[in-house]
């Protein structure tokens, strides 16, 4: 007997969302299967990050279907979210820290102020996930102690430590120089190949949607973690998904995005 392939973690069916008249996005279908990465490109105000607030439910949809872990969001009450925004991790492009609080702090607050999880094993999941993306020195520093790129990884364990299945980034690279955007890229890349995370990735960036759809994380047998060249097999896993104007005019891996003869694509890849 065939098995059942795994429901998607995120599907959208023919999603539609305006304000007054300014529609923001057109019958828009896509799914996100587990474990892989969707790369959303696009001009801005294209809706890249609107994908992300319908996904959350801070924005609504005006029609279509949005589907969250089996979960239909669209018709779903604030107080119905909640549980399925509990499996989601979102990382901003400007880092959201509570400058008042230190790291340790930041990353825990859920898990010191929402969770029943005994205080000792919440400090360990946050050394846990500071050491993760190498910020464990820095876990009594103040944000304003922090370089912008610190800043995003800090971010980036704060969304880890209560362990969503899926993680949303908005432009998490934006601002930064090329080299701190790599270190960021690498998260990416780990989180989805040793933690197994589904994500989204929203960015104008191409350098970092081609890194994170080319490479992957290999932990090695002393335990430290490597980033290199993925197998085709592998990169087919990443797919880009480029809107214009609310409309999606391409779907598909990092090879047939940079083959494609589409004038829009190619002066976007330009």
């Amino acid at each position: 007997m065939l098995q059942a392939p795994e429901e998607p973690v995120i599907k959208f069916e023919h999603v539609r969302l305006s304000f007054d008249d300014n529609v923001v996005l057109k019958d828009v279908s896509f799914t996100l299967p587990r474990g892989h990465t969707k790369l959303i490109l696009g001009a801005s105000g294209s809706g890249k990050s609107t994908i992300l607030k319908i996904i959350t439910g801070l924005l609504r949809a005006d029609s279509g279907a949005v589907i969250v872990n089996g979960h239909r969001v669209d018709q779903m009450s604030e107080q119905e979210m909640m549980p399925v925004r509990a499996d989601l991790g979102m990382i901003f492009q400007e880092g959201a820290l509570f400058d008042s609080l230190t790291v340790r702090e930041n990353v825990g607050y859920k898990l010191y102020e929402e969770s029943a999880m005994p205080i000792d094993e919440a400090h360990r999941r946050v050394e846990e996930v500071l050491g993760f993306v190498g910020m464990a020195e820095f876990i009594d520093r103040m944000p304003s102690a922090l370089s912008g790129g610190q800043r995003r990884r800090v971010a980036i364990a704060r969304s880890m430590a209560f362990k969503p299945g899926v993680l949303l980034y908005d432009e998490a690279t934006t601002g930064l120089d090329p080299i701190t955007a790599t270190t960021i890229n690498e998260e990416v890349v780990k989180l989805r190949d040793l933690e197994e995370v589904s994500s989204i990735v929203v960015t104008h960036q191409l350098r970092d949607a081609f890194f994170v759809a080319d490479n992957m994380a290999r932990r090695n047998h002393d335990g430290s973690v490597e980033i290199l060249e993925a197998p085709p097999s592998k990169q087919d896993e990443a797919c880009f998904l480029m809107l214009r104007e609310g409309v999606i005019v391409f779907e598909g891996n990092a090879a047939a995005l940079r083959a494609s003869n589409d004038p829009y694509i190619r002066n976007f890849l330009s």
